[in-house]
Protein backbone atom coordinates (compact mmCIF):
# COMPACT_ATOMS: atom_id res chain seq x y z
CA UNK A 1 0.00 0.00 0.00
CA UNK A 2 0.90 3.41 -0.32
CA UNK A 3 -0.37 6.69 0.72
CA UNK A 4 -0.52 9.85 -1.18
CA UNK A 5 -1.29 12.99 1.23
CA UNK A 6 -2.33 16.32 -0.15
CA UNK A 7 -3.41 19.39 0.97
CA UNK A 8 -5.06 19.98 -2.77
CA UNK A 9 -7.40 17.62 -3.52
CA UNK A 10 -10.89 17.64 -5.56
CA UNK A 11 -13.84 18.18 -5.04
CA UNK A 12 -12.22 21.72 -4.76
CA UNK A 13 -10.88 22.99 -7.83
CA UNK A 14 -7.61 24.10 -9.43
CA UNK A 15 -4.10 22.95 -11.06
CA UNK A 16 -3.04 20.81 -7.86
CA UNK A 17 -5.83 19.51 -7.53
CA UNK A 18 -6.47 18.00 -10.69
CA UNK A 19 -2.40 16.55 -10.22
CA UNK A 20 -2.96 14.77 -7.14
CA UNK A 21 -6.60 13.81 -8.35
CA UNK A 22 -5.49 12.23 -11.45
CA UNK A 23 -1.89 10.98 -9.82
CA UNK A 24 -4.16 9.34 -7.52
CA UNK A 25 -6.71 7.47 -10.17
CA UNK A 26 -3.68 6.44 -11.75
CA UNK A 27 -1.87 5.04 -8.66
CA UNK A 28 -4.76 3.07 -7.71
CA UNK A 29 -5.20 1.28 -11.29
CA UNK A 30 -1.66 -0.05 -10.20
CA UNK A 31 -1.91 -0.19 -6.24
CA UNK A 32 -3.34 -0.30 -3.27
CA UNK A 33 -3.92 3.23 -2.12
CA UNK A 34 -4.97 5.39 0.82
CA UNK A 35 -5.24 9.37 0.37
CA UNK A 36 -5.52 11.63 3.27
CA UNK A 37 -6.75 14.90 2.00
CA UNK A 38 -7.63 18.32 3.59
CA UNK A 39 -11.26 18.64 4.24
CA UNK A 40 -13.74 20.15 1.81
CA UNK A 41 -17.42 21.01 2.67
CA UNK A 42 -19.15 18.69 0.20
CA UNK A 43 -16.54 16.09 -0.13
CA UNK A 44 -19.16 13.18 1.14
CA UNK A 45 -20.73 12.70 -2.49
CA UNK A 46 -17.44 13.02 -4.14
CA UNK A 47 -15.82 10.71 -1.89
CA UNK A 48 -18.50 7.93 -2.60
CA UNK A 49 -17.94 7.68 -6.20
CA UNK A 50 -14.17 6.65 -5.98
CA UNK A 51 -12.81 3.22 -5.99
CA UNK A 52 -10.02 4.15 -3.14
CA UNK A 53 -10.31 4.94 0.37
CA UNK A 54 -10.14 8.95 1.73
CA UNK A 55 -9.56 10.53 4.85
CA UNK A 56 -10.44 13.72 5.15
CA UNK A 57 -8.95 16.35 7.61
CA UNK A 58 -10.70 19.75 8.96
CA UNK A 59 -9.42 22.55 11.35
CA UNK A 60 -7.71 25.60 10.78
CA UNK A 61 -4.21 25.35 8.92
CA UNK A 62 -1.99 25.12 11.81
CA UNK A 63 -3.79 22.62 14.22
CA UNK A 64 -4.89 20.50 10.79
CA UNK A 65 -1.52 19.93 9.30
CA UNK A 66 -0.39 18.80 13.07
CA UNK A 67 -3.71 16.60 13.21
CA UNK A 68 -3.37 15.26 9.77
CA UNK A 69 0.25 14.10 10.36
CA UNK A 70 -0.83 12.36 13.87
CA UNK A 71 -2.99 10.13 12.21
CA UNK A 72 -0.74 9.72 9.41
CA UNK A 73 1.94 8.44 12.12
CA UNK A 74 -0.70 6.31 13.66
CA UNK A 75 -1.73 4.71 10.64
CA UNK A 76 1.82 3.91 10.05
CA UNK A 77 2.56 1.95 12.99
CA UNK A 78 -0.77 -0.35 12.53
CA UNK A 79 -0.71 -0.91 8.19
CA UNK A 80 1.72 -2.07 5.89
CA UNK A 81 3.11 0.56 3.80
CA UNK A 82 5.59 0.72 1.28
CA UNK A 83 5.71 4.42 0.99
CA UNK A 84 4.30 7.90 1.03
CA UNK A 85 3.81 10.47 -1.82
CA UNK A 86 3.20 13.97 -0.39
CA UNK A 87 1.75 16.91 -2.81
CA UNK A 88 3.96 19.66 -0.64
CA UNK A 89 7.05 19.04 1.83
CA UNK A 90 4.99 20.57 4.23
CA UNK A 91 2.39 17.32 4.25
CA UNK A 92 6.03 15.45 4.66
CA UNK A 93 7.39 17.49 7.88
CA UNK A 94 6.21 15.95 11.05
CA UNK A 95 5.40 12.72 9.80
CA UNK A 96 7.90 10.43 11.64
CA UNK A 97 8.83 7.37 9.49
CA UNK A 98 11.62 4.95 8.20
CA UNK A 99 9.15 3.96 5.30
CA UNK A 100 10.36 5.76 1.45
CA UNK A 101 9.23 9.08 1.47
CA UNK A 102 8.78 10.83 -2.06
CA UNK A 103 7.83 14.42 -2.71
CA UNK A 104 6.30 16.88 -5.75
CA UNK A 105 8.22 20.41 -5.72
CA UNK A 106 6.02 22.58 -8.10
CA UNK A 107 8.19 25.86 -8.03
CA UNK A 108 6.79 28.49 -6.10
CA UNK A 109 6.75 26.64 -2.45
CA UNK A 110 10.55 25.89 -2.39
CA UNK A 111 11.53 29.49 -3.92
CA UNK A 112 12.81 31.04 -0.57
CA UNK A 113 16.13 32.81 -0.25
CA UNK A 114 18.65 30.53 0.79
CA UNK A 115 19.82 30.70 4.07
CA UNK A 116 16.23 31.26 5.42
CA UNK A 117 14.02 29.75 7.85
CA UNK A 118 12.16 28.47 5.52
CA UNK A 119 14.82 27.36 2.97
CA UNK A 120 16.06 25.45 5.80
CA UNK A 121 12.71 23.51 6.90
CA UNK A 122 12.34 22.72 2.78
CA UNK A 123 15.59 21.59 2.65
CA UNK A 124 15.87 19.40 5.71
CA UNK A 125 12.36 17.56 4.43
CA UNK A 126 13.33 17.48 0.71
CA UNK A 127 17.06 15.75 1.44
CA UNK A 128 15.05 13.12 3.85
CA UNK A 129 13.27 12.06 1.33
CA UNK A 130 13.72 8.95 -1.45
CA UNK A 131 13.16 10.75 -4.49
CA UNK A 132 12.15 14.53 -5.28
CA UNK A 133 9.73 14.94 -8.14
CA UNK A 134 10.19 17.82 -10.09
CA UNK A 135 7.36 19.13 -11.93
CA UNK A 136 9.92 20.82 -14.74
CA UNK A 137 13.80 20.96 -15.65
CA UNK A 138 13.22 24.61 -14.29
CA UNK A 139 12.00 24.01 -11.12
CA UNK A 140 14.82 21.04 -11.05
CA UNK A 141 17.13 23.22 -11.48
CA UNK A 142 15.59 26.19 -8.84
CA UNK A 143 15.59 22.77 -6.04
CA UNK A 144 19.62 22.60 -6.60
CA UNK A 145 19.61 26.30 -6.54
CA UNK A 146 18.14 26.34 -2.50
CA UNK A 147 20.51 23.45 -1.39
CA UNK A 148 18.34 20.22 -2.53
CA UNK A 149 20.84 17.19 -3.29
CA UNK A 150 20.75 16.71 -7.44
CA UNK A 151 20.97 13.24 -6.63
CA UNK A 152 17.47 12.83 -5.06
CA UNK A 153 15.73 14.94 -8.01
CA UNK A 154 13.83 13.30 -10.63
CA UNK A 155 11.74 15.22 -13.46
CA UNK A 156 8.18 13.96 -13.69
CA UNK A 157 5.79 16.65 -15.76
CA UNK A 158 1.96 16.74 -14.68
CA UNK A 159 -0.04 14.32 -16.45
CA UNK A 160 -3.49 14.69 -18.57
CA UNK A 161 -6.45 12.38 -19.28
CA UNK A 162 -7.48 12.25 -23.15
CA UNK A 163 -9.76 14.66 -24.03
CA UNK A 164 -13.70 13.20 -24.07
CA UNK A 165 -15.88 14.42 -27.49
CA UNK A 166 -16.78 18.19 -26.87
CA UNK A 167 -20.52 18.90 -26.20
CA UNK A 168 -21.75 20.27 -29.99
CA UNK A 169 -24.21 22.27 -27.88
CA UNK A 170 -21.31 24.35 -26.08
CA UNK A 171 -19.51 23.79 -29.71
CA UNK A 172 -22.69 25.64 -30.92
CA UNK A 173 -22.81 28.21 -28.63
CA UNK A 174 -19.48 29.08 -28.27
CA UNK A 175 -19.74 29.88 -32.17
CA UNK A 176 -22.43 32.25 -31.97
CA UNK A 177 -20.63 34.11 -29.10
CA UNK A 178 -17.67 34.80 -31.30
CA UNK A 179 -19.04 35.19 -34.94
CA UNK A 180 -16.76 35.76 -37.29
CA UNK A 181 -14.15 36.86 -34.59
CA UNK A 182 -10.52 36.00 -35.65
CA UNK A 183 -7.95 35.36 -34.90
CA UNK A 184 -8.69 34.14 -31.64
CA UNK A 185 -6.57 34.37 -28.48
CA UNK A 186 -7.58 32.66 -25.18
CA UNK A 187 -5.87 32.34 -21.38
CA UNK A 188 -7.28 30.08 -18.90
CA UNK A 189 -5.76 31.12 -15.66
CA UNK A 190 -6.25 32.86 -12.19
CA UNK A 191 -6.33 37.13 -12.47
CA UNK A 192 -2.45 37.27 -10.53
CA UNK A 193 0.68 39.25 -11.61
CA UNK A 194 2.84 36.08 -13.07
CA UNK A 195 -0.35 35.47 -15.75
CA UNK A 196 0.71 38.85 -16.87
CA UNK A 197 -2.89 39.28 -18.55
CA UNK A 198 -2.02 43.39 -18.73
CA UNK A 199 1.20 42.72 -21.43
CA UNK A 200 -1.13 40.89 -23.40
CA UNK A 201 -3.89 43.07 -23.45
CA UNK A 202 -1.44 46.20 -24.11
CA UNK A 203 -0.05 44.13 -27.12
CA UNK A 204 -3.36 43.59 -28.27
CA UNK A 205 -4.05 47.51 -28.75
CA UNK A 206 -1.39 47.03 -31.48
CA UNK A 207 -2.27 43.70 -33.11
CA UNK A 208 -5.86 45.30 -33.37
CA UNK A 209 -4.25 47.65 -36.02
CA UNK A 210 -2.94 44.94 -38.15
CA UNK A 211 -6.27 42.44 -37.27
CA UNK A 212 -9.35 44.28 -36.54
CA UNK A 213 -11.45 40.89 -35.83
CA UNK A 214 -8.92 40.09 -33.13
CA UNK A 215 -10.55 38.49 -29.90
CA UNK A 216 -8.71 37.82 -26.76
CA UNK A 217 -10.96 35.44 -23.99
CA UNK A 218 -10.54 35.50 -20.79
CA UNK A 219 -11.35 32.60 -18.30
CA UNK A 220 -10.69 32.57 -14.55
CA UNK A 221 -11.07 34.53 -11.59
CA UNK A 222 -8.61 36.35 -9.11
CA UNK A 223 -6.88 39.38 -7.31
CA UNK A 224 -6.02 41.32 -10.45
CA UNK A 225 -9.61 41.02 -12.06
CA UNK A 226 -10.78 44.66 -11.65
CA UNK A 227 -7.17 45.73 -12.57
CA UNK A 228 -7.32 44.15 -16.00
CA UNK A 229 -10.72 44.99 -16.85
CA UNK A 230 -9.99 48.48 -15.81
CA UNK A 231 -7.15 48.16 -18.20
CA UNK A 232 -9.29 47.08 -20.65
CA UNK A 233 -11.69 50.08 -20.51
CA UNK A 234 -8.58 52.57 -20.36
CA UNK A 235 -7.37 51.16 -23.71
CA UNK A 236 -10.95 50.81 -25.48
CA UNK A 237 -10.59 47.14 -25.78
CA UNK A 238 -14.00 46.35 -24.70
CA UNK A 239 -15.24 44.82 -28.09
CA UNK A 240 -11.75 43.13 -28.41
CA UNK A 241 -12.11 41.58 -24.77
CA UNK A 242 -14.28 38.38 -23.56
CA UNK A 243 -14.38 37.62 -19.44
CA UNK A 244 -15.59 34.33 -18.36
CA UNK A 245 -15.71 32.23 -15.18
CA UNK A 246 -18.07 30.22 -12.87
CA UNK A 247 -18.90 28.01 -16.73
CA UNK A 248 -19.28 24.77 -16.96
CA UNK A 249 -16.27 22.50 -18.22
CA UNK A 250 -17.74 22.06 -21.49
CA UNK A 251 -18.25 25.29 -22.31
CA UNK A 252 -14.89 26.28 -21.03
CA UNK A 253 -13.09 23.53 -23.51
CA UNK A 254 -15.13 24.17 -26.22
CA UNK A 255 -13.59 28.09 -26.21
CA UNK A 256 -10.29 26.82 -26.01
CA UNK A 257 -10.89 24.43 -29.20
CA UNK A 258 -12.58 27.40 -30.91
CA UNK A 259 -9.49 29.44 -29.71
CA UNK A 260 -6.26 29.81 -32.00
CA UNK A 261 -3.81 30.35 -29.69
CA UNK A 262 -3.06 29.81 -26.16
CA UNK A 263 -1.75 33.01 -24.47
CA UNK A 264 0.10 32.93 -21.09
CA UNK A 265 3.80 34.27 -21.24
CA UNK A 266 4.02 33.96 -17.33
CA UNK A 267 6.92 35.41 -15.59
CA UNK A 268 8.13 35.68 -12.43
CA UNK A 269 6.61 37.77 -9.93
CA UNK A 270 8.33 38.02 -6.63
CA UNK A 271 8.79 34.46 -5.39
CA UNK A 272 5.72 33.16 -7.37
CA UNK A 273 6.65 31.24 -10.54
CA UNK A 274 5.12 29.31 -13.12
CA UNK A 275 6.87 25.61 -12.40
CA UNK A 276 5.22 23.62 -15.38
CA UNK A 277 1.93 25.22 -16.57
CA UNK A 278 -0.34 22.12 -17.56
CA UNK A 279 -2.35 24.59 -19.08
CA UNK A 280 -0.36 24.59 -21.90
CA UNK A 281 -0.91 20.79 -22.72
CA UNK A 282 -4.53 21.03 -21.85
CA UNK A 283 -4.34 23.55 -25.28
CA UNK A 284 -2.14 21.61 -26.88
CA UNK A 285 -4.88 18.56 -26.80
CA UNK A 286 -7.33 20.76 -29.13
CA UNK A 287 -4.66 21.77 -31.42
CA UNK A 288 -4.06 24.82 -30.00
CA UNK A 289 -0.67 26.24 -29.90
CA UNK A 290 0.70 28.02 -26.70
CA UNK A 291 2.58 31.19 -26.35
CA UNK A 292 4.73 30.93 -22.89
CA UNK A 293 7.27 33.11 -20.96
CA UNK A 294 10.74 32.33 -20.45
CA UNK A 295 10.87 32.35 -17.04
CA UNK A 296 9.81 29.25 -15.11
CA UNK A 297 9.06 25.81 -16.75
CA UNK A 298 6.55 26.54 -19.58
CA UNK A 299 9.73 25.11 -21.96
CA UNK A 300 8.65 21.52 -20.86
CA UNK A 301 5.52 21.73 -21.93
CA UNK A 302 6.23 24.32 -25.28
CA UNK A 303 8.73 23.03 -27.99
CA UNK A 304 9.72 26.44 -29.40
CA UNK A 305 9.02 26.76 -32.93
CA UNK A 306 7.29 23.03 -32.80
CA UNK A 307 4.08 23.33 -30.71
CA UNK A 308 4.26 27.19 -29.83
CA UNK A 309 6.72 30.09 -28.68
CA UNK A 310 8.49 30.88 -25.91
CA UNK A 311 9.01 34.77 -25.15
CA UNK A 312 10.69 36.93 -22.66
CA UNK A 313 6.94 37.93 -20.90
CA UNK A 314 8.99 40.99 -19.48
CA UNK A 315 9.03 42.38 -22.97
CA UNK A 316 5.83 43.84 -24.97
CA UNK A 317 7.55 44.22 -27.72
CA UNK A 318 8.58 40.57 -27.76
CA UNK A 319 4.97 39.08 -26.56
CA UNK A 320 3.61 41.36 -29.65
CA UNK A 321 6.23 40.27 -32.18
CA UNK A 322 5.58 36.35 -31.16
CA UNK A 323 1.78 36.94 -31.45
CA UNK A 324 2.08 38.59 -34.64
CA UNK A 325 4.47 35.84 -36.00
CA UNK A 326 1.87 32.50 -34.84
CA UNK A 327 -0.72 34.80 -36.42
CA UNK A 328 0.83 35.85 -39.86
CA UNK A 329 -0.09 33.53 -42.53
CA UNK A 330 -2.11 31.34 -39.89
CA UNK A 331 1.27 29.71 -38.83
CA UNK A 332 -0.90 28.48 -35.32
CA UNK A 333 -2.51 25.68 -37.50
CA UNK A 334 1.13 24.14 -38.24
CA UNK A 335 2.14 24.72 -34.29
CA UNK A 336 -1.18 23.16 -33.66
CA UNK A 337 -1.05 20.37 -35.74
CA UNK A 338 2.23 19.50 -33.40
CA UNK A 339 0.90 20.39 -29.98
CA UNK A 340 -1.45 18.03 -30.49
CA UNK A 341 0.75 15.40 -31.39
CA UNK A 342 3.11 16.34 -28.49
CA UNK A 343 0.28 16.23 -25.85
CA UNK A 344 0.35 12.69 -26.15
CA UNK A 345 3.48 12.00 -24.00
CA UNK A 346 1.96 13.62 -21.03
CA UNK A 347 -1.11 11.30 -21.01
CA UNK A 348 -1.43 9.90 -17.35
CA UNK A 349 -1.10 6.40 -18.92
CA UNK A 350 2.80 7.44 -20.17
CA UNK A 351 3.62 9.58 -17.30
CA UNK A 352 2.30 6.84 -14.32
CA UNK A 353 4.85 4.52 -15.42
CA UNK A 354 7.98 7.04 -14.67
CA UNK A 355 6.15 7.07 -11.44
CA UNK A 356 5.86 3.12 -11.11
CA UNK A 357 9.70 3.08 -12.16
CA UNK A 358 11.14 4.98 -9.24
CA UNK A 359 8.38 3.02 -6.88
CA UNK A 360 10.38 -0.29 -8.09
Amino acid sequence: MYLIVTRSFPPELGGMQNLMWGLSVEMSKNFLIKVFADFQENHKEFDKKVSFSIDRVGGIKFLRKIRKAQLINEYLKENKVKGIIADHWKSLELINTDKKKFCLIHGKEINHSKGSLLNKRVIKVLNSVEKVIANSEYTKNLAITKGVNQEKIIVINPGVNPVEELNEKSLEKVESLLKIKTPRLITVSRFDKRKNHEKIIMALRNLKQLYPGIVYICIGYGDEEDNIKRLVQELDLGPQVMFFKDISTDLKNSLIAKSDIFVMPSIMHKTSVEGFGIAYVEAAQYSVPSLGGKDGGASDAISHNQTGLICDGNSLDDIYSSLNLMINNKKYLELGKNAKLNSKKFEWSKIIEKYKKILS
